[in-house]
């Protein structure tokens, strides 16, 4: 409103000149008068410094509104004129307006740069920020607890506390990351983002101390091996102890004394052989089994050798075969063909047919039909396969 009354009252005042001139011209030639055209001159002479006065004015005016603008000097106000026309009232209510706005976001932003720098600090993420000249900028308080470097001005201080950190911090890539290890107190993980601000570009670091979570995940995993070894332990010994007493039971029943000397029926000694070979196998078994989880980090690698399927399962069946029996549960087995042979690790294929049949069992002990049945043979995408059902 203010503007638009301006550049009406710069128009009326053209106007006003324009109507003088011709005025005074009418009255010269027309007239034949001198005195009236010198006095209309006279009053033309004052409209143009008027103009002039009026312009220079709204040009000062407007002039110092941009300075207070470009210098962030919101304390200016436009007050002092109003005697010079409602316009130039007007005008000032619009310039104060601006600068009342220009005040208000300034003062919003300021706020906003306090909550962020506020939450920088706060956070346990450590935060660095610096350009490409290694000139440090921002340094929050997590960062500072980390690092514990006194005098962080440049990023190259990083090597007061590892020459390996700084390395890896200045080959990283915007948006890559890495994990180092310190000391045994600290394993960082970094991460590294660029930003561009007031035409400058910055590197932002984030830096985490993750040596409490690592030691968290190696306590969970060997409390997991522990279930794992304690589970596959328990697996065969209990088997391995219920067919021990059916052995002792077999010498009993099929050792006699016959003139003075010891004898066992043959079928006694073929249960006494096989048992103790199945004893004796699946303890080997379990204590490679073992050996190769001393070191939790090891993945112990598969022996391939050629089985024929039936001996496997027959071997797994003589071990839980008592337990079955004690739990009067019946077992099926199906081999097609019955000469099926595949290529697998001997005790570790065991060991699963042992875990599995051992579910089947606890599966089926409650239920009226306690039977499992083991099939095996070649599938339509001509793999081999075992299956244990209950």
């Amino acid at each position: 409103m203010g503007f638009k009354s301006s550049i009406w009252k710069i128009t009326y005042r053209i106007l006003l000149m324009v109507v003088t001139i011709f005025g005074g011209t009418y009255f010269y030639i027309s007239q034949d008068s001198t005195l009236l055209p010198i006095l209309m001159g006279f009053v033309l002479v004052s409209q143009t410094i008027e103009l002039i006065r009026f312009n220079t004015k709204t040009n000062e005016k407007l002039t110092r509104f941009f300075d207070a603008i470009q210098y962030s000097d919101f304390s200016s106000s436009f007050t002092g004129d109003h005697k010079l026309g409602r316009s130039y009232f007007e005008l000032n209510q619009s310039l104060n307006k601006v600068i009342a706005e220009f005040k208000k976001t300034r003062l919003e932003k300021e706020e906003q740069m306090l909550f962020l720098q506020v939450i920088l600090q706060h956070i346990q993420t450590g935060i660095i920020s610096y350009d490409k000249t290694g000139r440090v900028g921002l340094v929050n308080n997590a960062a500072k607890q980390l690092l514990k470097i006194p005098q962080f001005k440049n990023i190259d201080d990083l090597s007061r506390l590892s020459d390996e950190l700084l390395h890896q911090v200045l080959k990283l890539k915007p948006g890559q990351g890495n994990s180092i290890k310190i000391n045994p107190q600290i394993h960082l993980t970094i991460r590294s983002t660029e930003l561009k601000i007031a035409g400058k570009k910055l590197t932002l670091l984030s830096l985490q101390n993750i040596n409490a979570e690592l030691k968290q995940n190696e306590l969970e995993a060997w409390q997991n091996l522990t279930k794992v070894l304690r589970h596959e332990i328990m697996n065969s010994i209990a088997p391995i102890a219920t067919l021990a007493n059916s052995l002792r039971t077999v010498l009993n029943e099929d050792v006699h004394e016959q003139n003075g000397e010891m004898y066992m029926e043959k079928e006694g000694h073929e249960d006494l052989t096989i048992g103790l070979e199945t004893i004796e196998n699946r303890s080997k078994g379990l204590i490679n089994f073992v050996q190769v989880y001393r070191d939790y980090t090891s993945i112990p690698a598969p022996d391939f050798k050629d089985l024929q399927v039936q001996d496997l399962i027959e071997d797994v069946l003589t071990l839980l075969r008592e337990e079955l029996f004690l739990d009067h549960i019946e077992i099926k087995t199906a081999i097609h063909p019955s000469e099926l042979r595949l290529t697998a690790d001997k005790e570790q294929i065991q060991m699963i047919l042992i875990n599995l049949i051992k579910n089947a069992r606890e599966a089926v002990s409650q239920s009226e039909n306690k039977s499992i049945i083991i099939e095996a043979g070649i599938g339509l995408d001509q793999y081999k396969y075992i299956q244990v059902t209950d």
